[in-house]
């Protein structure tokens, strides 16, 4: 490990006027944590914890809009509005006083929102192109709606300023200003369109409006790609010249993107997840970086320190962004100046950051329920002031895993059980599709941070009523997940298989016709579909009662699987529910399918079918431990709720409280399964 003296990450960094104490950044990203289109308090906290974390700049307001025609598309900040300026005043104080230089991310989104929110006005863009991902239909903006919007961005600006920020980031990919500066998205034929020349107008006039109005002292950069990667779109060479002209006219920094984002497909490739290489535009970036005489920023699957020191050290940015690694854990420059590097928490490149913004309503770390919660949920667990207690956890899955760690940072005395001699549980399954390997540093970290914190883990030990009551238990958190549930089918139950039959390797070989039926809509059918496409000589069906292809997988991660899917021609079936399933004369299997909009029967023949339906509580433990326990189970929601310690008694006669977590209370996924853990284990 580098000492602190030489580590690139933390050497200091002068950005105009501003010096930042490493050169580490959180990049403008929007986590929807803003309340009224404000940067209120539980947006604060959520970029104080990087300050206090250590980082040298962090960047809020991704995408925050500039004008009403602009509607927040994803929970974006409102800068159109005066009364942001005490908000952000607030914000900039705290940060500062943490140690970090904080900035703000400034935009029209153009097209890239909806025409249905906000104001109802018409979105606009450079040519009136539908947005895809958005789905808007702008229209063409005129010259009364460029010259508001230069006149909205300099103010806008202006309110950054008197907000006490250190600077501004102005967006141009995917909005307005790369709408005119991009051949695919500018068809005009006026003064704003066809040369690049007459297409990089608009942005140099919104940049030039902007330095008049903060003056020369501000910082002001830019974030935008550089190579649109796709057909018609913008390519590197006039890319290259327009940021030339940009740093011309007073940008002082530029952030760079590799590709676009209007499409899944392109997003994905633009902002990669798991299962792609680790900092794929780095080599991209350092050729940008020797040909622009501004500093260079850059975050794309820079997931890693080691990855971000290769990136400094080759000298292929200035500044590199570790965004999501900082979501995952926000002390990470912290650990590593304190030589407490092999404790950062990972980030496992899930994206249910991203996912989890259209999914349900704001960002969440897939294995860090803290982010977003920083107000009652804090990421660092202190050592409890009360007495040291004997708690038992069984199932070492993510809910157990993370109980155990949390109620040994308490200070507890822990005992885990596991019957398998494998912890990790349904995620250990998930990480068995090659792809999503990286799932298995959820598991790994917990284990090795249970190591550290003196937890008594027991694999291989299929924990019984007595062996519980054996350790004297003040608590006993019941984690032992769920099994696959297969009790929805009339008839046939015992004929098909399941996904984790699939994902476990115990359907052996499988042959012939494959019917996949997804009751799910998430991850679990997703990963059996595409682990079983890796045998070619199968033919797939995916049929789900949905209307559309598993909702719950986001725009981040359903790429890579409709890759799957497309490559190895899997049939999809829409709103169809699989009834039952019989043997026929000939062994093989009539899957009876159904639709609640023709209410009539189909029938498929096929070899396998494979079902995902959740899981039904693995509670038997749970059940036998109910009689001797005080409070019979019973979780005060208020308690938990306040993060106040749970105290029911139902049962005087009672010798431990018993609780269950995760899916053994119900199926839902890895971080709901993490939250259950840590607010219920913290004010223990």
């Amino acid at each position: 490990m580098p000492s602190a003296i030489l580590d690139p990450l933390l050497q200091p960094f002068r950005l105009k006027h501003l010096t930042l104490r490493n050169r580490v950044v959180s990049t403008s990203h929007e986590p929807a944590f803003g309340e009224d289109g404000m940067p209120k308090d539980r947006y604060r906290a959520y970029h104080l914890e990087k300050a206090r974390g250590g980082v040298g700049l962090t960047m809020i307001g991704g995408s925050a809009v500039v004008s009403p025609d602009s509607p927040p598309a994803f929970g974006n900040l409102l800068l159109y509005r005066d009364d942001i300026v005490p908000w952000l005043r607030r914000l900039a104080a705290d940060v500062h006083e943490a140690g970090a230089a904080v900035m703000c991310q400034v935009t029209h989104l153009g097209r890239r929102t909806s025409n249905f929110t906000g104001d109802w006005l018409p979105v606009v863009s450079a040519s009136p192109l539908r947005e895809p991902a958005h789905r808007a239909f702008p229209k063409a903006a005129e010259s009364w709606d460029l010259d508001r919007i230069v006149a909205d961005y300099a103010s806008a600006a202006v309110r950054c300023r008197e907000g006490g920020l250190d600077g501004i980031e102005l967006e141009a990919y995917g909005h307005l200003l790369d709408s005119f500066l991009s051949p695919a998205t500018n068809h005009r034929d006026d003064e704003w369109g066809g040369a690049l020349e007459k297409r990089m107008a608009f942005p140099r006039r919104v940049i030039r409006a902007v330095r008049e109005a903060v003056g020369p002292d501000f910082i002001v950069g830019i974030r935008m790609s550089l190579d649109e990667a796709q057909p018609g779109g913008l390519t590197f060479d006039e890319a290259i010249t327009a940021a030339q002209q940009y740093a011309a006219g007073g940008i002082d920094f530029i952030s760079t993107i590799h590709g676009s984002i209007e499409r899944d497909a392109s997003l994905a490739k633009a902002i990669p997840s798991i299962g792609t290489p680790l900092g794929p535009y780095l080599d991209f970036t350092g050729e940008i970086k020797r040909r622009l005489p501004i500093p260079v920023m850059h975050a794309a699957r820079i997931a890693d320190v080691a990855t971000a020191r290769h990136a400094l050290r080759e000298g292929l940015l200035d500044l590199v962004g570790m965004t999501r690694a900082q979501i995952a854990d926000p002390h990470l420059v912290a650990k590593v100046k304190s030589g407490q590097e092999d404790r950062i928490r990972p980030c496992v490149g899930a994206s249910y950051c991203l996912d989890a913004i259209y999914d349900s309503g704001d960002t969440k770390c897939v294995h860090n329920p803290s982010v977003g919660r920083e107000l009652h949920l804090p990421h660092l667990v202190p050592l409890t002031t009360g007495r040291r207690r004997r708690a038992v956890v069984v199932g070492a899955g993510p809910a157990g895993l993370e109980a155990a760690r949390v109620l040994g940072e308490r200070g507890h005395d822990v005992v885990l059980f596991e019957a398998s001699d494998q912890p990790g549980g349904q995620i250990r399954l998930a990480a068995s599709n090659p792809r999503r390997a990286d799932l298995i540093q959820i598991v790994d970290w917990r284990l090795a941070e249970c190591k550290i914190l003196g937890v008594d883990l027991r694999l291989g030990a299929y924990a019984e009523a007595d062996d519980v009551l054996a350790e004297q238990p003040d608590l006993v958190i019941v984690a032992t997940g769920g099994m696959p549930n297969r009790s929805f089918l009339t008839a046939g139950e015992d004929l098909v298989s399941d996904t984790w039959d699939v994902m476990t390797g115990s359907l052996r070989r499988p042959k012939g016709d494959i019917l996949v039926y997804d009751d799910h809509g998430g991850y679990p059918a997703m990963d059996a579909v595409e682990v079983l496409t890796a045998s070619p000589d199968l033919r797939i069906e995916y049929v789900t009662p949905e209307r559309a292809l598993a909702p719950d997988v986001g725009s981040m991660n359903s790429p890579a699987y409709l890759r799957a899917f497309t490559a190895h021609g899997v049939t999809i079936t829409l709103a169809q529910r699989l009834r039952s399933v019989r043997r026929t004369g000939d062994g093989r299997l009539a899957a009876t399918l159904y639709s609640e909009y023709t209410e009539a029967e189909t029938e498929r023949i096929v070899d396998h079918v494979i079902v995902e339906h959740g899981t039904l509580p693995a509670d038997e433990l749970y059940v036998e431990l109910l009689p001797g326990s005080r409070n019979l189970g019973e979780v005060d929601h208020r308690a938990l709720l306040a993060n106040e310690q749970q105290s029911v008694v139902r049962n005087e006669a009672g010798r431990y409280q018993l609780f269950r977590i995760g899916d053994a209370v119900a199926s839902r996924n890895i971080h709901a399964a993490i939250h259950d853990a840590l607010r219920l284990c913290l004010p223990v």
